[in-house]
């Protein structure tokens, strides 16, 4: 359904991560070495994951259609 093909194919998400971590390493001139260049993409990863709290939007209804679809196959936790 509409809900479902436009939370997988959205690119919104991986485009805004992207231009988090380029904001990052685009103020560095040179890296040391590849592990600098590691350790800060995976520093910066992290504090972006900390923005990433808020729900994906139509989030119960897509995920009740994927239950519906693939009936049996997703584990639903409702407690």
């Amino acid at each position: 359904t509409k809900s479902i093909r436009k939370m997988i194919y959205t690119t919104n998400a991986v485009e805004g991560y992207h231009r988090q971590v380029r904001k990052v390493t685009k103020t560095k001139g040179a890296f040391t070495s590849d592990m600098a260049l590691l350790k800060l993409v995976y520093l910066a990863t992290r504090r972006i994951e900390k923005k990433w709290s808020s729900p994906l939007h139509n989030w119960g209804l897509t995920v009740q259609q994927l239950a519906i679809k693939f009936e049996g196959r997703l584990k639903l936790d409702i407690n």
